[in-house]
């Protein structure tokens, strides 16, 4: 089968591999379409990080080069021995989160936040870039009819953004800032909208990403290349009780922070290439909380309920689809030129 398989920095190849087959507690689904993650973008231009080189995964026993793509949906096609949560024909969103089951924060039930957490398609396993792809039984959620496949491949990003909003202090009638209108951030706009947020102020640089902002309910769309974003906040609400950062540029970090009102919080959602900086008396001096929050858990059936009430709409997100052949020069690549993108969905091989 045809899968795209990460070698190195700006090494993507699409090639034939073996067909995967389910062992006990697996399962095997014929993949529909999955998204390109700026998780995936930061692999192809600066990875690894995610991606174990050197070692085995300590989890996925696996190493470079690996099947990417994590963001995807499929139809089971078989049955690893006992499993019984889903049945051949079933329509599933996978939930790709390596976790051992065994550290404190599992045993606490926070498995986002294993000592060994991986995902399948960046720390190894059978990815969606792929025809086929074998999980865990466990890591597979029915979707409801109502469900369209396409909506299945954004059930992970919207995941990330329902996440990040339960793990704020948001309330009801409170105000936001969004830093970055990239896939995640305008989910976070619509997760905020789900929690109730009277107001959610986006900074953006593209044109394209602030209208779709909007679009989606935004407050106000601010271009940082030609006004100050913290000022512009700061004048509309006296500072936000949230912040989200969801660019990983390093110098917006003291924006965010910057933005919020005293006692205010900033939600560091990014994955970042490297370090960035703040000065800490601006959050000492104002009872500032920095809070970091990674993936997500145990939000899966909530998002694809919001999704069936019209939330995270695939309609509103997804601006190309391309077929796997083209997954470099269309996807990675035209992500890397063209900020008018927002969610790119790959085509599964037959």
């Amino acid at each position: 089968m045809k899968a795209a398989r990460w070698y190195g920095v700006k090494d993507i190849r699409v090639e034939e591999v073996v067909s995967p087959e389910p062992g006990p507690g697996e399962v095997a689904l014929k993949v529909a379409w999955t998204g390109i993650c700026g998780s995936d973008l930061h692999e192809y231009l600066a990875g690894p990080i995610f991606i174990p080189v050197e070692e085995d995964h300590p989890l996925s026993r696996d190493r470079a080069p690996i099947t990417m793509g994590h963001e995807y949906c499929g139809t089971v096609t078989e049955l690893g021995e006992g499993v019984t949560n889903v049945a051949v024909g079933d329509r599933v969103a996978v939930e790709p989160i390596f976790a051992c089951g065994k550290c404190p924060a599992c045993l606490e039930g926070k498995y986002n936040l294993c000592d060994n957490l991986g995902f399948v398609g960046l720390s190894g396993g059978h990815g969606g870039f792929a025809s086929v792809s074998v999980v865990p039984a466990r890591m597979v959620h029915k979707m409801p009819d109502a469900l369209s496949m396409e909506q299945g491949a954004l059930v992970e990003p919207a995941a990330v953004a329902l996440h990040a909003v339960r793990m704020s202090k948001i309330q009801a009638g409170d105000s936001a800032a969004v830093f970055g209108a990239g896939p995640i951030g305008l989910l976070v706009v619509e997760a905020l909208r789900v929690a109730g947020a009277a107001q959610v102020h986006v900074i953006e640089p593209s044109e394209e990403r602030r209208a779709k902002a909007l679009e989606l309910g935004a407050t106000s769309a601010i271009d940082p290349t030609k006004d100050d974003p913290v000022g512009k906040i700061r004048d509309a609400t006296g500072g936000v009780h949230v912040a989200f950062e969801v660019t990983g540029v390093p110098q917006v970090l003291p924006q965010c922070i910057d933005s919020t009102r005293h006692e205010g919080q900033t939600l560091i959602v990014s994955i970042w290439e490297g370090e960035a900086s703040f000065q800490p008396n601006t959050a000492v001096l104002k009872e500032r909380q920095l809070l970091g929050t990674i993936a997500y858990r145990n939000v899966y059936p909530a998002v694809m309920e919001l999704m069936t009430q019209g939330y995270f709409s695939a309609g509103n997100l997804v601006t190309k689809r391309i077929s796997i052949d083209n997954i470099v020069s269309e996807g990675f690549e035209a992500l890397v030129a063209e900020k008018s993108q927002v969610k790119i969905l790959v085509e599964a091989p037959d």
